[in-house]
């Protein structure tokens, strides 16, 4: 078996609004969408990550368990962009020392967190 066999990664999780969900996500964080099976969306995030949205019709459990991270150089301008669309966040880009990164948290369509960041040390991006 090869030390790394794995192609990619898809986190899948149920929406209940497919395209308010595609408008956080491919309008206003900008994520290009890879693949449309009608009622999933599969979304780029970075080479080999993909998130997948999948549409249900009972209402999904969001909670504080799950955050989707986001690691972008472009912290200040993605959170500009989430602000204009109506996105809700936890307040403006900011250093948290305890884990050396630049980021903000937001709400998606469904009450996932979502968290933008930067590190702010030497970290492999693959």
């Amino acid at each position: 078996m090869d030390e790394h066999p794995y192609a990619a990664a898809i986190t899948f999780i149920p929406v209940t609004d497919l395209q308010a969900s595609a408008r956080c996500y491919a309008d206003a964080l900008g994520l290009p969408l890879v693949l449309d099976q009608g009622g999933i969306h599969i979304y780029r995030v970075a080479r080999g990550g993909y998130l997948g949205l999948c549409q249900r019709t009972e209402p999904a459990i969001a909670d504080d368990r799950l955050i989707l991270t986001i690691v972008s150089s472009e912290v200040d301008a993605i959170y500009e962009r989430l602000v204009a669309a109506g996105i809700a966040t936890d307040g403006p880009p900011r250093e948290n020392p305890r884990y050396r990164i630049y980021h903000f948290f937001a709400r998606d369509p469904d009450g996932y967190r979502l968290e933008v960041q930067r590190f702010l040390h030497p970290f492999d991006e693959g």
